[in-house]
Parts: structure tokens; sequence; C-alpha cells
């Protein structure tokens, strides 16, 4: 089978509205860049058994124009001097490399099936005028992070980093100040056709974190499989932890994952977002990192939410595994918008969305970046030559095209927690912020780009489908995992507010006081002991600031007085700093609020008893005998081996204990008047 090659030379690799003027010599190098035709895109079909040797040959291709590039912006002196430096130096040499690099292209599917034709009219390249700003002669940002200068190209004498007179980002190829737009001044979008007929409702979410492991390289196992460095800008990476270039389907397999639900294997990347703050990250001297013009430092997500959703016309079917997808251009900065497919917003303006430029949020509001994928399957193939073909977008009414059937298509949302750059001083302030991109590309916004391969387990996967066409909202990454019913709106756990306690507190006096253990703690405390933290209970109670485990009695505000005790409650004496000892602690000599005697610090309901009283614990005290009012019965400081805290068993236990005592007294006094006898 012959590559179907359907680009000429004429277009330059440039099409529709992101295509400018092509400039020769004389451009200065701050406002250019190079543009190449995207062979990669053009090549729609490759036998399998050429497909490895064509891709790293693509990727070759790749790394010619960043090598060009590096030195074109590295060359201002000898652009001056010489008009004809780009063309003899840079361009006529690249040229030269990319026809030998198409011919093995053309060489390698040769060998297996028909040699494509039309591939040597894509070796020459162009520079364009970038459209970014560039410097003024006198600007000066303390060493001002021009191209080139300092290692890796990047700012070296500026804290904040910022390069091509405050107008160039770290390494000096952007972004710049036109690359950013107030979300406010955008028109809220078209609303997406309704559900009709045989639509499949529901949604299906996965939690795979937000690469707080900071799994990070520059590789792309789908469109430069084998190829290190073959992105030539970092991914986050979540889900699969298997993703590199080397990785094969069984490696992806066997992986670990980073998704709560373990029978989601599939990887999910994007390029990583920088701060041009001046930070000097790992991969500051790195390929696809610091010496690519990728500097600044990465932000982690706030948020990662995928959504898998159904199709406003038709039910869905099951992804194949190993299904690859890519959504986006990477380089449809020079390629042109056909297939780009960027979406930036802000929280609370997401039915507002920017293509071609990164969003300033108001203060408060989130920086969002959304990829729709493509949602049609031609039933077929996991992949195909350029890694479009075999995937298509529905149209506008939801319709796939002809000989396409409808899959679960993905929603990747991520939210970054950054600040709206200060644009009037190129970021000194409050840093800009971009994507990474190839280093032709200039860091813009309309770059952006996902990628997703399916390592669902078909178990899963099959759930996922029965969710959708049933209209039910499930998943792990949707209220906390469980399903829900057509129409119903997901359980969201974290979104939920904090509540007080159902326990209404009771006054202090009502609190039970923990028991003393015995022998440890005598009957009678000094009368500054009752000092302790808040007992527990009272509102406002913090954690760890109650009890101290030595039973004494709550301490009333300074600016309240200690209210009185309700009738029948014996726990306060008057006049006195301590509450007298209850005899009705629990079965195992724990504390009175029948909680464990570790426990200390917290209300006395943490036993999951809620109001009703916790096992040993009174509600009033016992009366106290006539017969012997002063007497103290020295067992009474020690817990009593079994009570379940009613009235009626209280008394139980200590009436034979007075009882007793009375009995001791009158022996005490018939002993006295014998021996005076």
């Amino acid at each position: 089978m012959a590559a179907n090659v359907y680009a000429s030379a004429t277009d330059g690799g440039s099409g529709g509205e992101s295509a400018q003027p092509r400039s020769g010599t004389g451009v200065r190098t701050a406002g250019a860049t190079i543009d190449c035709p995207d062979v990669g895109s053009r090549l729609t079909s490759v036998p399998e058994r050429a497909r490895p040797e064509v891709d790293k040959e693509l990727a070759l291709l790749d790394e010619q124009i960043a090598q060009a590039y590096r030195r074109l912006s590295t060359s201002a002196e000898q652009l001056r001097q010489d008009a004809g430096f780009a063309d003899n130096a840079i361009m006529n040499p690249l040229k030269d490399k990319r026809a030998a690099t198409l011919e093995r292209i053309a060489i390698a599917i040769d060998r297996v099936a028909d040699r494509p034709t039309g591939l040597a009219p894509l070796a020459a390249c162009t520079v364009r005028d970038s459209g970014n700003q560039a410097p003024a002669p006198d600007a000066s940002q303390g060493g001002g992070g021009q191209p080139g200068h300092g290692e890796g190209g990047q700012d070296q004498g500026n804290g904040q980093g910022q390069g091509q007179g405050g107008n160039g980002g770290q390494a000096g190829n952007g972004p710049v100040a036109a690359d950013f737009a107030d979300i406010k001044s955008v028109q809220p979008d078209v609303d997406a056709p309704r559900p009709e007929g045989n639509a499949s409702r529901g949604s299906f979410a996965t939690d795979c974190g937000v690469n707080e492991n900071g799994l990070f390289n520059s590789d792309n196992i789908i469109a430069a499989p084998g190829v290190t460095n073959g992105a030539h800008h970092f991914h986050d990476y979540v889900g699969n932890q298997a993703n590199n270039a080397f990785a094969s389907d069984q490696d992806l397999a066997n992986a670990k994952t980073s998704c709560v639900d373990q029978g989601d294997k599939s990887s999910y990347y994007w390029p990583v977002l920088r701060l041009q703050n001046g930070t000097q990250e790992q991969d500051a001297t790195s390929p696809g990192g610091g010496i690519e013009g990728n500097a600044g430092e990465i932000v982690t997500p706030k948020q990662v939410t995928l959504t898998f959703v159904g199709n406003p016309r038709d039910k869905v079917t099951a992804m194949p595994r190993l299904l690859r997808i890519i959504t986006g251009d990477a380089k449809s900065f020079v390629n042109g918008p056909a297939n780009a497919n960027a979406s930036w917003s802000c929280t609370g303006f997401e039915d507002r969305q920017l293509k071609d430029k990164y969003p300033l949020c108001p203060q408060g509001s989130d920086v969002v970046r959304t990829f729709k994928f493509q949602s049609c399957w031609d039933g077929r193939n996991i992949d195909s030559a350029n890694h479009r073909t075999h995937v298509a977008f529905a149209d506008a009414a939801g319709t796939c095209p002809s000989g396409f059937r409808p899959i679960p298509q993905l929603v990747q949302r991520i939210v970054y927690d950054v600040d709206a750059p200060s644009l009037d001083d190129g970021g000194r302030t409050t840093p800009l912020f971009a994507v990474d991109s190839f280093p032709e590309q200039l860091h813009k916004p309309v770059t952006d780009h996902g990628d997703f391969i399916n390592v669902f387990d078909e178990d899963l996967m099959r759930e996922m489908v029965d969710c959708i066409n049933e209209g039910r909202t499930c998943g792990a990454g949707a209220g906390g995992g469980q399903d829900q019913g057509p129409g119903e709106e997901p359980t969201k756990e974290p979104t939920k507010e904090p509540q007080e306690p159902t326990r209404t507190p009771e006054a202090p006096q009502e609190q039970p006081t923990k028991t003393p253990e015995a022998p440890q703690e005598q009957p009678t405390k000094t009368p500054g002991a009752a000092q302790g933290g808040n007992a527990g209970g009272e509102p406002g109670d913090q954690a760890g600031d109650g009890d101290d485990g030595k039973g004494e009695a709550p301490k009333p505000p300074a600016d309240k007085p200690a209210p009185a005790p309700e009738p029948g409650d014996a726990s306060t004496a008057p006049g006195k700093a301590e509450p007298e000892v209850k005899a009705t602690a629990s079965a195992d000599g724990g504390n009175a609020a029948g909680q464990d005697g570790a426990n200390n610090g917290n209300d006395a309901d943490t036993d999951g008893l809620g109001d009703s009283q916790a096992v040993g614990t009174a509600t009033s005290a016992a009366p106290t005998p006539t017969a012997a009012p002063t007497a103290t019965a020295p067992s009474l400081t020690e817990p009593q081996a079994v009570g379940e805290g009613g009235l009626a068993d209280t008394g139980a236990q200590l009436w034979p204990a007075a009882a007793g005592a009375v009995l001791v007294i009158a022996g005490l006094v018939v002993l006295r008047r014998v021996r005076r006898g």
C-alpha cells in the first residue's frame, strides 16, 4: 500500500488563519520562527512493517527543525552582519537534511509496498515572522533573557527571567502579551446539541490524581514510539505509570496506575504548564526542557477531572483496548488551525472558551484547560499512520461520519491556581504562564493538545458503556464512585460544606466527669487543680483542647459566671471547685463518659452514642443517706464494678454501702461505751 501524500511545497506546511507572510533573510530572530511542512500529518497510511522505521525518521525531522530554530535564535549578530546568513548557514542545510530523511522514509515504505510520491517537495522550509514583539534596542531586563543568553538559552541575570524586553518569556521564545486575553471579553459559546431519540445521556468519571508524584518526560509514545525526547516538550502523566517512549503494550498492561479504580490503567497526558518566574527546573539544561525553550516552574494542576460522556444521537460502543487518540495539534501555530483543539477558560466562566489565547482570569478564578477528544471510531484500527484518521469528531448535530461509530468521549479538564500575569511589565510583577511546546511553536496557546491510550480492563469498559447508555452517572471520579440513576446529580463528598456536630452541647455542669483512678488520685483536690482545659462538649471546643485525663471540671469562661446546677444535678457541689465523684464508671474501669481512658480531650459522645447516655454514666447523683451525713467511705472514690448508668442501678449500689457505713458507726459507738464502762 502506498502512502498518500497530499501536501505540496507551495503551502509551506501552513494553512488557515495562522499562516503568516514568509520572510527571507533579514528577519530579526526575536520575531522569527521556522516553518516546515508537517510530514507526519500528511502520511495517512504506512504499512505496518514499515511503521517503526518511519516513526523514527519522522522524529528525526522534528529534531532537525529544533536544531535549526536554536541556531536561528542565537544568530542575531551574524544576521545583522550577513543578510544571507539565514539561508546559507541554516535553511539550506536544513533542507538537505530533510531531503535525505524523506528519502529514507520513501525507501522504508518501498520495501514492503508501493513507493510513495510527493515527499521530496516537503523538504523546503522558510523563516517566517512569528508575530511576537521584538525587543527595543535599549531594552534592559538585567540580562534580558535574550535567545541564547546563558546556559540553555535561558535568562541568567533576572530574578523574574523575562526575556525580549520583558515580553518574551523566560527563555526568550514566548509567550508574549499578545498571547493573553481577558476572559470577560469573550462571548459565551453556543449551547451543545440537545440529546434526542436514542441518545446516550450518562457519564463515567475516573479519578487518577493530578500528577502529584511528578511523572514527567519529553517522550511521546503515540507520535514517536521508541524515540527519546520525541515530543521536544515535557508532559504531565496521570494514570499509567509506565508511560515512556519504549513502553510496549504489555508494559502498559502490567504497569501500576495512579487511578483510584485499578481497572483503569489508561495513560492520560498533556504538555506541562509553566510559570515564567526565573525558576531553574529539573530539566533546565535537558533536551525537551530549557535548552529547547521550555523553561520556568512546572505547575502541578489543582484539579484534574477525566469524564467519559455519551453521544447526543446514539448509543456508544466500547473503545477497543489500546486505542490511541491525540486531540489538538502541537504544531498548529505553523500548521494552521485545521487540527487545533485548544480550549482555555476560567472557573466561573467556562461557557466562554478561548482557542488561541491564554485567559486572564479575575481574582478568585482559576485557569482551566479543556480537551474534548474525538468520539467516533472507524471500528477497525487502534491507531493510524498520522494518528488521526482512525478516529473523528461528530458533527455539530452529534452524528459520526459514515463508517464510524460513537464511542465514549473523553472530556479532560485541568485546573490551575495561577494568577493573571502583569502584561504591562512583561510579567515581572506577576509572571506569565504558558504550555510547553516544540521550540519553533513559541508556546502559543493554540498548540495545546492532549493524548490518551485506552488501557481499561474490558469488564470496566463494559461497565462504562452500560452506564453511559443507561443514562447513569458512574465511576470512581463521580461522587465517590457511586452510581447515579438517570437524571440524578452525582454525590460529591468533597463539595460538602463542613457541618457542625448534630449533638447539642450540654451545659458544662451536665458533662460527666471522669472518675479518678485509684490510688494515683486522691478524693480531694487542691484549690488550683481545677484549671485544666475544656472538658469537651462546649461550643467551640477544639480537638486536643479538652480534659487532661485528671478528672478536672470544665472551667467556665472568665466573663461568664459558672452556670448553676439544674435541679437534681449533684455533679457540682455548691462552693466547691471540684464536682463530687460519681460512682458510675464503665465496667472496664474507663472514664465516666463511656470513653476509653486514653481518649482524652474529646467530646463525651465520640463513642457514637450521641445524646444518649453512655454505658456506665449516671444521669444524676444518688441520694446521700441522712443517717450519716458526714461519713466518708473510701470505697466511694473507686470505680464501681458494673453499672448500666440508670438511677435505679446507682441507688442499688449506694444503699448497701450506706447501710454498711451506718452499722460501722453504730458498732464504734457501742464499743466506745463498753470501754468507758
